[in-house]
C-alpha cells in the first residue's frame, strides 16, 4: 500500500489553500466595488455642488438682467465658487480612484505571480468612472457658460 498522495483526491491542505486563494480573489472584487461606492459618493456631492452653484448663478443673473436686482455680484460669485468646488472635488475623486485602482491591480498581479490567488477574473470597466468623467465635462461646460457666456448652458 502506497502513502503517496493521489492527484484525483485532494488533500485537506490543498483544499484549504484553494479556498483561501478564492476568498482572497473575491476580496479584491469587494474592494474594487467599495472604491466605486466611494467614487459614487464623490459624484453625488459634486453633482449637488455644481447643480446648486449653477442654479444660484443663473437665478441672480436673471434678476440682474431684468433690473430687479442691481447688486447680485456676490451671489453670482458664490454660485461660481460652488461650481468650482464641485469640479475640484470631482477631479480629486477621479485621481484618487485611478491611483487606488492602479495600486490594487499591482498588488493583485504580484499575488497572482506568487501563486497566492488565481487572478482569472478581470476588473471590468467602471461605469462609475465613466459617469464621473461625464459629470466633469458637464462641470467644465457650466464654468465656461458662467465665465465666458459660451457653450450649451449659456
Amino acid at each position: 500500500m502506497s502513502h503517496t498522495p493521489d492527484a484525483r483526491f485532494p488533500t485537506a491542505d490543498s483544499i484549504s489553500v484553494e479556498l483561501s486563494a478564492r476568498r482572497t480573489g473575491m476580496s479584491f472584487q469587494r474592494t474594487r466595488m467599495s472604491a466605486d461606492r466611494t467614487l459614487m459618493s464623490v459624484i453625488r456631492t459634486s453633482l449637488s455642488l455644481i447643480g446648486f452653484g449653477f442654479t444660484i448663478f443663473q437665478f441672480f443673473e436673471k434678476l440682474r438682467e431684468s433690473g430687479t436686482m442691481t447688486h447680485a455680484a456676490a451671489s453670482r460669485h458664490f454660485g461660481m465658487i460652488l461650481v468650482i468646488l464641485g469640479v475640484c472635488m470631482l477631479v480629486v475623486g477621479i485621481l484618487y480612484q485611478l491611483q487606488f485602482m492602479q495600486g490594487l491591480r499591482h498588488l493583485r498581479d504580484e499575488m497572482k505571480v506568487e501563486g497566492l490567488i488565481h487572478g482569472e477574473s478581470r476588473f471590468p470597466v467602471s461605469y462609475t468612472m465613466i459617469v464621473a468623467v461625464l459629470l466633469l465635462i458637464l462641470g467644465f461646460a457650466a464654468m465656461a457658460s458662467m465665465v465666458f457666456r459660451i457653450g450649451p448652458l449659456s
